[in-house]
């Protein structure tokens, strides 16, 4: 070769390199926007939870004997826990900007305590619903001691401190992933209204927002906001233009605009109180299922506060952060349990998808939603308002959120060897049962009515029941314990799983960024110390 000069060797294509904290967010947990949007964020997070919010007690109260209107004061009552509990969790919790509203969990323990014997003989349907509270309340307030006790006592940061990258994958990629029954279905219960609404959304946050340059973040950040309120209006013209008046009771209550019963069963100002329904009851065998109810929540929002974590861009969250935040969350079940909201509390997976859509994971943002969840809580009508936006809109909404918080899950494996058999066994294994084994369960009970297991005490079948239909529950236990278990003491194992990455944020005392996060305001850290 002419001058001896070797050939340039063509360069290799690099991985991308992996970051503790997620890149390309508008605004993280201490750097809030300008009021105005703010503001405006903070009551998108409000639109969002309200989901879950309407949805339950919608389900649960017809069946304890309530009408309209018992079902519009419970609802007020959930949405004002869920603005206390959320405040109580960003000022003295984790501080992440995590919204705790009602948990799907609870739902299962809730029927089995509606569906006791014991209110058989109770002809006033009324009376019913309030007795029937009572001891849904019982139940919710022994449950909550679980928690308080893991998370204050430092027994929940013991078990998180093993925590991995690799076994937090199906954790929080089932947490989103897991409640696909809540997307898709719902939107096919009305396909006219809740298409729509999950392609316009899409098209607002993903297309639209790159097609026009000049004010391109707010179609991005108000998506859910400008999608909503024009499926919302089309809606509205759909049902005032008759186009439902002959069709089966089942698609008018899914389509209609008016059927929802909340404004006219809601008073104009209330403020729900403790013990508005009565004095609770306490059953043992209930106070048990709820309190392994209770733990299954704990385990899925553990993840959720990982997943609100990485897209508020902080660092990893600190074992004794998370121990604190479940131990406020206790005591948000507690909350729960006090009022008489029909379920206990968990972060809400929804409005940590709203946080990837936005690219806000700021803090005030969230505080603000917390005081719309209690202004609109104590004026009724108004807030039935927003309360009655169809179900499919909701569910195409979900579809969005869910995904998001179920591929930040996967995004963890940039911390894992996937190169590694040790490291895709643990994970096709935990992901792929943790799908299976929940289907089992919930195929058995919509053919039989009943779980696989069931005997003659209701409470020990939801014991057993309620863990395995959890998706996020069985694929977080089973990597967790396979991957503290597995070949553990071989000393390549630590970098396969990921450890490395996350021990340095072991105790967010010596981690500058992780101070700023997570330490608590005005002084507090000496009234309430990490744990």
């Amino acid at each position: 070769m002419a001058g001896g000069a070797a050939p340039a060797k063509a360069e290799e294509p690099a991985p991308h390199p992996p970051k503790d904290q997620l890149p390309n967010v508008a605004y993280c947990i201490t750097s809030p926007p300008q009021w105005h949007e703010a503001i405006l964020l903070g009551f998108q997070h409000y639109l969002v939870m309200l989901g879950t919010t309407v949805i339950i007690p919608t389900a649960l109260v017809p069946q304890m004997g309530g009408g309209n209107e018992e079902k519009a004061k419970v609802i007020q009552t959930l949405l004002f826990v869920a603005g206390i509990n959320t405040l109580l969790q960003t000022l003295f919790g984790t501080r992440l900007p995590a919204v705790i509203g009602g948990s799907y969990t609870f739902v299962a323990a809730t029927i089995s305590i509606i569906l006791s014997d014991r209110f058989n003989d109770t002809a006033d349907p009324i009376e019913r619903f309030k007795k029937t509270m009572r001891a849904i309340q019982g139940a919710l307030i022994v449950a909550s001691t679980l928690q308080i006790v893991l998370g204050f006592s430092g027994l929940w940061r013991n078990v998180t401190r093993f925590l991995s990258p690799l076994s937090a994958v199906p954790l929080i990629a089932l947490a989103g992933f897991g409640l696909y029954e809540f997307g898709f279905p719902g939107v096919a219960k009305c396909i006219e209204i809740g298409l729509p609404q999950l392609v316009i959304i899409v098209f607002f946050s993903q297309y639209l927002s790159h097609l026009i340059h000049r004010g391109k973040h707010v179609f991005e950040r108000f998506a859910v906001i400008f999608s909503v309120v024009i499926v919302w209006i089309y809606a509205h013209l759909l049902t005032v233009g008759g186009a439902y008046d002959d069709k089966p009771p089942k698609t008018q209550a899914s389509c209609r605009t008016d059927r929802a019963g909340l404004i006219d069963g809601a008073p104009w100002i209330r403020v729900p109180y403790p013990f508005q329904w009565g004095a609770p009851s306490f059953d043992a065998g209930e106070a048990f299922a709820m309190m392994v109810t209770s733990f299954v929540a704990l385990v899925e929002s553990t993840g959720g506060f990982i997943a609100v974590s990485r897209y508020a861009s902080a660092t990893y969250v600190p074992s004794s952060i998370i121990s604190r935040g479940i131990g406020w969350q206790g005591i948000g079940i507690l909350i729960s349990g006090v009022f008489g909201t029909v379920t206990g509390s968990s972060v809400s997976i929804e409005n940590a998808g709203l946080l990837a859509l936005t690219r806000v994971g700021s803090r005030r943002v969230v505080q603000i939603s917390a005081g719309f969840m209690i202004f609109f809580s104590i004026l009724g009508k108004f807030g039935a308002v927003f309360a009655s936006i169809p179900a499919p809109i909701v569910a195409a909404l979900y579809c969005l959120f869910f995904a998001y918080v179920g591929s930040v899950g996967l995004s963890f494996l940039q911390f894992c060897n996937l190169n590694s058999f040790r490291t895709k066994f643990i994970l096709g294994f935990s992901i792929f049962l943790g799908l299976s084994i929940p289907q089992y369960f919930n195929e058995y009970t919509a053919m039989k009515g009943y779980g696989p297991v069931h005997s003659g005490g209701r409470w020990f079948n939801d014991m057993i029941n309620v863990p395995f239909s959890s998706e996020a529950f069985v694929a977080g236990l089973l990597a967790y314990f396979l991957d503290n278990t597995i070949h553990k003491k071989d000393g390549s194992i630590r970098k396969d799983r990921g450890k490395h990455w996350w021990d340095k944020f072991r105790s967010f005392k010596t981690d500058t960024r992780s101070e700023e996060f997570y330490s608590l305001p005005f002084n507090l850290n000496k009234y309430f110390p990490s744990v």
